[in-house]
């Protein structure tokens, strides 16, 4: 059977998706917005905010307008890592972009994957960054049943080597039913579906409603075409290598905790997304009809999530094979269920005693994405079969704050902050993984990644060292401010020009010997949660400000 790629050039692409052409907005160097950039202080550690400057600088060398031609519709930020755009590693950069908004294209960088959708909902995770084509290898060029091109060929940078695979020898996953149409992609291409997740993040920081408005029929149709084509007969979700490349865990799957979890927090965030849009006075075509599917769906996947893959006697999420047999390998993925809602308090904290656990996750750099008492961890990192990896910390991160562990999550993300910023130090660089068990760049081999390796130098040091970010817990836009005792003891701490919701403020802590200088400089009004040596102090801010604690 010959692999046919011509399909392609007459299909209709991103119907569901209302901006058809490039908006022409200009494209700012760092030289043209290094002055209106958040500048982040904490005199105690100079070394993150060095390690924060370059990694801006180094971002803007990453940032491009569309080519000609390409059908790419917005300014974009890129991975970093080859020479085309991948969907989840964009999703991971849009969550401190959103930092740095309007000055640089970050949100918007989802917009050309949107354009490229299918008319079934499918999305591809990778496309070429010039041409704005489909990566060919992620095509279901053979019109076959869902397949795995790169599963049971699975090589460390040695896709492109690869040449040209026979139908017979991919990896063709057990859906236990019958799918009656062929996906457009590969189940390579159909990983990660956390669109809705970098929206929904972004909402809460821009609140920028009609993003929202633009961005939800894509995503409606993009959550349909994952549980059409990746849902398992018995009610979980497939996957394959794409998850985690190397994991020890993959030639085991099968049923993934990941992917399944994502679905569930994807069903969630779409019932978010349209609560908000109801409630700010936008139409939602079937609002009743697609909110109780989705309510559905999401209900039915925690509950099959919970029935096939915890383990109680471990205390932990495990993968399953489709003879529905937990692989028992302990990965990072068994901590999504945090972050998608689908583990309850008691899940939750069973969950903390492994993070906090040294001889498996709270290694020297936290958290390897494989626990160390598995067999082929590698402490020197080995890519997916030991290494710290920013996107899978940021879900960890997120997930521990929507369970209120907020304390765990501020120790994870300082703990990724200080080793980067260190390595950062010995090496000049900053590294797409890192290894576990030392504070090098272990045997990593790509560079200058920023790429989702900017999370910890750009939002974990404002978010968590300088303590500022927007409080989930209140209804109306409140920025939460953190002072550490020990991060500001005998100088400063803060962030100027700190953007949100559409303003801007500049927040300054002083150790004065004996009591807290603060000081707030806006031209705007906002509510503020100050937080000091355990108390909650509730402000209402107007124009600048000074205060004593």
């Amino acid at each position: 059977m010959d692999r046919d790629y011509s399909f392609l050039d007459s299909l209709d692409r991103g119907m569901y998706f209302d901006k058809k052409e490039y908006d022409g907005a200009p494209l700012l160097s760092y030289e043209e917005v290094k002055d209106r950039l958040p500048v982040p202080i904490v005199s105690s550690h100079p070394e993150w905010v060095d390690c924060y400057n370059y990694a801006i600088q180094v971002l803007y060398t990453n940032v491009h307008r569309p080519t000609e031609g390409s059908g790419f519709v917005s300014n974009f930020v890129d991975a970093a890592f080859n020479d085309d755009i991948f969907l989840w590693d964009t999703v991971f950069m849009t969550l401190f972009c959103n930092l740095l908004h309007p000055y640089v294209p970050g949100i918007c960088s989802l917009d050309n994957f949107y354009c490229k959708q299918f008319d079934d909902g499918e999305i591809p995770r990778e496309m070429v960054r010039d041409t704005g084509k489909d990566f060919l290898l992620w095509v279901n060029a053979f019109d076959s049943p869902l397949y795995s091109y790169f599963q049971n060929h699975y090589g460390f940078r040695t896709l492109r080597e690869l040449g040209k695979l026979p139908y017979e020898d991919m990896y063709k996953p057990n859906m236990g039913r019958i799918i009656e149409k062929k996906p457009y992609l590969t189940l390579d291409n159909l990983n990660h579906p956390l669109l809705a997740f970098a929206e929904w993040e972004s909402y809460c920081h821009t609140r920028d409603a009609a993003r929202l408005h633009m961005v939800f029929e894509p995503l409606y149709h993009y959550h349909e075409a994952m549980k059409y084509h990746l849902r398992h007969q018995n009610g979980l979700y497939v996957t394959d290598w794409a998850s985690m490349d190397n994991s020890p865990r993959n030639k085991h799957l099968g049923l993934a905790v990941d992917t399944s979890s994502e679905m569930a927090m994807f069903a969630g965030n779409l019932i978010d997304i349209m609560d908000v849009l109801v409630k700010r006075g936008y139409e939602v075509p079937d609002y009743d009809k697609r909110r109780e599917g989705l309510v559905k769906d999401r209900m039915v996947l925690i509950e099959k999530i919970n029935h096939y893959m915890w383990n109680e006697q471990d205390g932990f999420y495990y993968d399953m094979t489709f003879g529905e047999r937990q692989t028992r390998i302990k990965t990072i993925a068994g901590f999504f269920p945090l972050v998608s809602g689908v583990a309850d308090e008691k899940q939750g904290k069973r969950l903390i005693e492994w993070l906090e656990d040294k001889e498996t996750f709270n290694r020297v750099h936290r958290i390897p994405v494989v626990a160390a008492d598995e067999e082929g961890y590698d402490p020197r990192g080995g890519y997916w079969r030991g290494s710290v990896w920013a996107p899978t910390n940021a879900l960890v991160t997120c997930g521990l704050e929507k369970h209120g562990f907020h304390k765990l999550a501020k120790d994870i993300a300082i703990n990724h902050l200080d080793v980067i910023a260190k390595v950062y130090e010995q090496t000049g660089t900053i590294w797409e993984n890192y290894p576990p068990d030392e504070i090098s760049s272990g045997d990593a081999d790509n560079k200058d990644f920023v790429g989702w390796s900017g999370l910890a130098p750009i939002l974990y040091l404002i978010q968590y060292a300088a303590g500022l970010s927007l409080d989930r817990n209140e209804t109306e836009t409140t920025v939460r401010w953190e002072i550490a005792e020990h991060l500001v003891r005998g100088g400063v701490l803060g962030c100027k020009q700190y953007w949100f919701a559409g303003k801007t403020a500049d927040f300054e802590a002083a150790d004065a010997g004996g009591s807290l200088e603060v000081s707030i400089h806006t031209e705007d009004c906002f509510k503020l949660n100050l937080i000091y040596q355990g108390a909650q102090h509730s402000i209402m801010v107007q124009g600048d400000m000074k205060l004593t604690f």
